[in-house]
């Protein structure tokens, strides 16, 4: 099965959040490639026709059945993996919203391996996808504010 992510003409937009839940935040491990065994936040691609505050509903409910409140954008994230080649085989531009919960229990999909609530200060304790500590940081700056 070929991926129909890799090697793209031009990045993937996607969208990620950090919910806040009585002062935890929701991580998710990955279950498969990209990623996998990764600790990082809820999200995926926006689809077209689709607002950033929909996409990032909608992923966060597909991926962990939680319902949350975006608040307000809290950063971005560019990744790209290269090949052996330096050819981008990877490519997304991710919008990171901070978020409160609303509703609803994590329940983990065929994506997800895990998801749990942890405290910020626990980042550093989990394997996580590069920059999380410093981007859930200025997710709960917006939510202070």
């Amino acid at each position: 099965m070929s991926d129909p992510r890799a090697y793209p003409d031009r990045p993937f937009l996607a969208v990620s959040a950090v919910v806040v839940r009585d002062g935890r935040i929701l991580v998710v491990r990955r279950a498969r490639p990209p990623a996998q065994d990764r600790y990082t936040l809820p999200g995926g691609v926006v689809e077209a026709g689709e607002t950033l505050t929909e996409a990032i509903r909608r992923e966060v409910e597909e991926e962990t059945a939680i319902v949350i409140e975006p608040v307000d954008i809290a950063a971005y994230r560019e990744v790209i993996a290269r090949d052996d080649e330096n050819r981008p085989k990877r490519h997304f531009v991710i919008v990171v919203f901070a978020a409160r919960w609303r509703a609803n229990e994590a329940k983990p999909n065929e994506e997800i391996a895990e998801a749990r609530w942890v405290k910020p200060d626990e980042l550093g304790d989990l394997p996580t996808t590069e920059g999380l500590a410093g981007i859930v940081a200025r997710a709960l700056e917006r939510l202070q504010a």
